[in-house]
């Protein structure tokens, strides 16, 4: 069976066109470990920039994960579910869950 010119141009731009999304989505994904007040340790993982829904994966020391929604900031980035709320600006971040905060910084 052979494609017409046409069909097989439509598949090539459209396999280039899912390999760049794919490439895109993951390429500027970010990923940071934190320590904070008291010992807790987490690693935080970032959504790349410009997806349409901003969220951090955060992973704690007992390997519980809590997924959080990225929230409107006027500075830094603020991510929170309305239970844990995590705030980041530069190396620093404040982790506050039941109302009581931590300060966290990056290794």
């Amino acid at each position: 069976m052979m494609l017409s010119k046409t069909m097989l141009s439509k598949t090539i731009q459209f396999t280039a066109a899912v390999l760049l999304l794919a490439s895109a989505s993951t390429a500027h994904a970010t990923q940071a470990q934190y320590v904070c007040d008291g010992g807790a340790r987490l690693t935080a993982q970032f959504s790349p920039p410009g997806v349409p829904n901003g969220r951090a994966t955060l992973i704690f020391g007992s390997g519980r994960k809590v997924v959080l929604p990225q929230a409107m900031s006027a500075d830094g980035g603020r991510y929170t579910n309305g239970n844990i709320e995590f705030w980041i600006k530069g190396r620093g971040a404040t982790l506050t869950r039941g109302g009581k905060s931590q300060s966290c910084t990056t290794q």
